[in-house]
C-alpha cells in the first residue's frame, strides 16, 4: 500500500488566462502512539477538554561499546529503534541483530536515525564484549550503540517504558527469556511501533516507518 496519497493536480490553461487551482494534499498517515497513558483534563476557552498523554522514554545513562556514556540527550530529536538482547544469546538475538543490520544499511544516509541495543545481561556484557559483538555484526558506531549499565535501570526501561520483557530463566536457552521486539521511538521519545525482530523480511516496513516519523515535526 502507498503511504502517501497525493491528489492529482489539474492545471487549467485557456486563452482567458485563468489561474491554476490550488494544490491539495491529503494529510500523511500517522503511526499510532503505544504504551501506558493517562487522560488529562484541561480548560480551553471555557470548555473542558481531555488530552491523552502517553508515557515517553525517561532520562537514562549507560555505557556503550566504546566506553562512552550514552544518555537520552544523545537521542534528542532522533528517531530510533531500541531492543533488548545479550551477546551470548543462542536463540533469537542473532536474528534480531541481523534485522537491525539490514535496517541500518537501508537508513545509513538518514542523519536523524539511530539504534539503541540494551544488554539484559550487564554483569557479563561489559563494553569489550559489546564492542566485539558490534564489530561482528558490522554495526556503525555513529548510528548504533550497544549499552550496558545498572541492571535495575535497564529492566525498568524494558518493562515499564519500551513494553518489552526480560527475565532470568535457567530452563531457557542462554539462561534468559526475553521479547524479540524492535521498538520504534519518535523524536519526542514516544513509542510508535513494535516489530518482530526475528523476521528480517520486515526490514523494509521498519525503514519506511522510520522515514515516516523523520518527516514529523
Amino acid at each position: 500500500m502507498n503511504r502517501f496519497l497525493i491528489l492529482s493536480l489539474f492545471f487549467l490553461a485557456s486563452c482567458g488566462g485563468k489561474k491554476n487551482p490550488p494544490q491539495h494534499q491529503v494529510d500523511m498517515p500517522k503511526l499510532p502512539y503505544m504504551g501506558e497513558y493517562e487522560i488529562i483534563e484541561r480548560t480551553e476557552n471555557g470548555v473542558i477538554v481531555y488530552d491523552t498523554v502517553f508515557n515517553s522514554i525517561p532520562p537514562f545513562s549507560f555505557i556503550n561499546q566504546d566506553n562512552k556514556i550514552i544518555t537520552e540527550k544523545d537521542y534528542e530529536g532522533k528517531v530510533y529503534i531500541a531492543d533488548f538482547f545479550f551477546t551470548s544469546c543462542p536463540s533469537i538475538c542473532p536474528k534480531m541483530t541481523n534485522t537491525l543490520s539490514i535496517v541500518q544499511e537501508k537508513l545509513k544516509d538518514e542523519p536523524g536515525f539511530a539504534i539503541l541495543s540494551h544488554t539484559i545481561d550487564p554483569e557479563f556484557d561489559d563494553p569489550s564484549k559489546l564492542k566485539a559483538y558490534a564489530q561482528k555484526n558490522n554495526a556503525d558506531s555513529s548510528i548504533w550503540n550497544f549499552v550496558t549499565g545498572d541492571r535495575d535501570a535497564i529492566y525498568d526501561l524494558c518493562e515499564n517504558y519500551y513494553m518489552a520483557f526480560a527475565q532470568k530463566d535457567s530452563l531457557a536457552e542462554g539462561g534468559y527469556l526475553h521479547s524479540g521486539f524492535l521498538i520504534l521511538i519518535d523524536k519526542h521519545k514516544y513509542v510508535r511501533g513494535a516489530y518482530d525482530g526475528t523476521r528480517a523480511e520486515l526490514a523494509d516496513s521498519i525503514a519506511a516507518d522510520v522515514k515516516l516519523l523523520l518527516m514529523e515535526k
